[in-house]
């Protein structure tokens, strides 16, 4: 059942959705008609009520994704599709803690909250006080402050935590802190950052390779959507392309060196495999 200050997605003729906390008394304009919300309190999510013109409304709960791409936003959000594959690739789970390193207005630390539950911490960084408590507001709006610490990043970037399972940085320089953030990590805790342009994915794996990390990865995401209809289903013409590079590594206790690296030096003998003491990646 609906109840006050729950959230609900409004779904109106031709796919167009509003996203609400409802209260009572509350009237809600739209491009179909008004919606008396408390005709939508005490409902139940896959409701159909009227607008005052008549339009068909669907009352929905809200899932993760569409709480992402609603929520009051003035920085580029990183997108689900991104929020899903850094959910999986880093093992994130209840209990886990996150160090958020650019929170920016809270789309992704919604998804990671999410992810670590109330027996879990996510400890967001920003460096703008005004985007802090942008993110701060819409974690609130959505009730899901609780497993949240919002912290400014002073200058030079050091972060109080120690022993984080992984690390999600969202920043334009993010080899500017693989030291700081390799501080705070655990031992194979994972780090991820996101990173619009191939220069930034390079300066950031060399950065994470000299480092201490290990097991890097570069990876795009893109999805396209298709339009199932009887005997003409098709991709949809337009679609989300490049929206930013994924990379992934590993923290090591102790800093390895590449194969090629330690071969092109004529006082190290050449590394062979994985047998032995050898110190190569």
């Amino acid at each position: 059942m609906i109840q006050a200050d729950s959230p609900v997605l409004f779904l109106l003729p031709g796919r167009r959705t509003y996203l609400k906390i409802v209260r009572p008394g509350e009237k809600f304009h739209t491009h179909k008609g008004i919606i008396a919300i408390d005709e939508v309190i005490g409902r139940s999510y896959g409701d159909v009520i009227r607008t005052h013109t008549g339009e068909p409304v669907v009352l929905l709960e809200p899932t993760l994704e569409d709480v992402m791409m609603k929520i009051q936003r003035r920085t580029q959000i990183i997108y689900p599709k991104e929020a899903a594959m850094i959910v999986l690739k880093t093992g994130l789970r209840e209990g886990y803690r996150v160090l958020e390193v650019g929170s920016g207005t809270g789309a992704l630390t919604l998804a990671l909250a999410n992810a670590v539950g109330e027996a879990g911490r996510v400890f967001a960084y920003d460096r703008v006080a005004e985007r802090l408590e942008k993110a701060r507001d819409n974690l609130r709006w959505m009730g899901m402050t609780n497993t949240i610490e919002f912290k400014p990043a002073n200058e030079p970037d050091r972060y109080d935590e120690r022993e984080v399972d992984v690390a999600v940085v969202d920043i334009p320089e993010p080899w500017t802190v693989v030291g700081p953030v390799y501080e705070s990590l655990k031992g194979g805790g994972r780090w991820v950052s996101l990173s619009p342009t191939y220069n930034q994915v390079e300066r950031a794996a060399i950065a994470l390779e000299e480092g201490g990390f290990v097991f890097l990865e570069t990876i795009e995401v893109l999805t396209r959507t298709i339009l199932a209809r009887s005997g003409r289903t098709r991709p949809f013409e337009r679609m989300v392309g490049h929206t930013g590079f994924l990379t992934f590594g590993r923290k090591s206790n102790e800093r390895l060196v590449r194969c090629e690296e330690a071969s092109s030096t004529a006082e190290e003998p050449k590394a062979e495999g994985l047998e032995g003491d050898a110190t190569c990646e």
